[in-house]
């Protein structure tokens, strides 16, 4: 008699008589006996897109030559109505490539494939626009970042994104390595850039996806474990302008797909326990031209006094829940105050000790959360620090003010 899944996990019969099972994964030897298979001319082209719940989804076309760039591919089309797009009564939302990575997980023998992942964004069909491509539909943030990125391009914006996550068990409850329905016998202290299997939960993941992200051709910068036990963290950058979010997206998207062939959750919950644990964040290291060459030090800080005078607006458009994470405990600032300071990781904004030295660098800034939009942070920063007619709050390093 065949199986059901259950909403719960468990499997069912047509009969209804629950019968209960072990967690058990697919065999990744069987499917990489097929993967290694010859596939002639053709490639396996994997769209990706950033979801109505700002949740990647991912569908693969095959094309029938090689690509050179994204112009090459040709636009695609999904069921918006399955992803809170689109309504069911027009339901059809159009992908456009927008940048090409090579698919570690479709890399062949010896990584010779041409097999790529493609990044899309969205928008609404319209027969009589070039291509049929009409407006981006209104969860579209890449459109507006990139906008903003050409308008204000000779500043030279770098970016250099810290991307904090938490691995789960497959139940999406207990914190990858912790006791079921428990916590580590241990408080935080040894598990920050730790080794040991007493202290580093979960080091495959983090370094397949390292390689992942190598053969991508995400431009990643390096790991370290985190201040709680399962959490861990990477940095992608710097990137120049669009390419941030792009490469950010894809990082993530490399992330969820490796968790998923161990058998693990991955969260970017901005706290995802409750307590005495570290919650997760992105901080975003930016500059500009000037403010990476010599003298650079005062345009540093004037665009941190720009940040502050936008403050709430910049939080609210941080990431959901970061009213959790940023309490002014556990390497935080207050989500009500705004601040900033040399080598200070409970500011706002940290100005890195070398920039101060050197007279010249970058900014932290460390409030956006670990699940912001990639395109509405960096494409706010940029716009926010380089508005020749923007507002300065009056504060200096290390003080704090209160933000109404």
């Amino acid at each position: 008699m065949p199986f059901l899944r259950s909403s719960s996990g468990k499997e069912t019969t047509e009969a209804s008589t629950t019968v209960t099972f072990s967690s058990k994964h697919l065999d990744l030897e069987v499917q990489q006996r097929f993967l290694n298979l010859e596939q002639g001319a053709k490639i396996q082209a994997e769209y990706v897109w950033v979801g109505g719940n700002h949740e990647l989804r991912c569908k693969t076309k095959t094309i029938d030559q090689e690509i050179g760039s994204p112009a090459d591919l040709p636009v695609w089309n999904f069921d918006g109505s399955s992803t809170d797009q689109a309504p069911g009564s027009d339901s059809e939302v159009l992908l456009v490539p927008q940048a090409i990575f090579r698919d570690p997980f479709r890399a062949g023998t010896g990584g010779a494939s041409k097999n790529i992942i493609v990044l899309c964004d969205c928008y609404k069909p319209d027969p009589n626009a070039p291509k049929g491509v009409g407006e981006p539909i209104p969860s579209n943030t890449r459109v507006g970042c990139d906008a903003i990125m050409k308008k204000v391009g000779a500043h030279e914006p770098w970016f250099g994104i810290e991307q904090e996550y938490t691995l789960f068990e497959p139940d999406g409850v207990t914190p990858y390595g912790w006791p079921r329905g428990g916590t580590p016998s241990r408080p935080q202290g040894p598990y920050y850039c730790s080794i040991g299997t007493e202290n580093a939960y979960g080091r495959p993941v983090v370094e397949a996806h390292y390689k992942a992200c190598l053969y991508a051709g995400i431009e990643i910068s390096g790991i370290n474990g985190e201040v709680m036990p399962g959490q861990w963290e990477y940095q992608v950058g710097p990137c120049t302008g669009i390419d941030s979010g792009d490469q950010l997206i894809i990082s993530r998207y490399l992330l969820i797909r490796v968790c998923e062939q161990f058998g693990v959750q991955c969260s970017f919950d901005p706290k995802p326990i409750p307590g005495d644990w570290n919650g997760a964040g992105c901080h975003t290291n930016f500059s500009t031209e000037k403010m990476r060459q010599a003298g650079g030090y005062a345009a540093i800080e004037q665009a941190i006094r720009r940040l502050g005078a936008k403050h709430q607006e910049h939080i609210a458009a941080y990431g959901e829940g970061n009213e959790r994470r940023l309490t002014g405990a556990h390497e935080t600032a207050s989500i009500d105050t705004f601040s900033y300071g040399v080598a200070n990781r409970g500011c706002s904004v940290r100005i890195p000790r070398a920039t101060e030295a050197e007279g010249m660098g970058y900014l932290e800034d460390r409030r956006p959360s670990s699940n912001c939009d990639p395109y509405v942070v960096t494409s706010m920063i940029f716009q926010t620090t380089t508005d020749p007619e923007g507002v300065e709050a009056d504060i200096t390093a290390s003080s704090v003010a209160v933000v109404a």
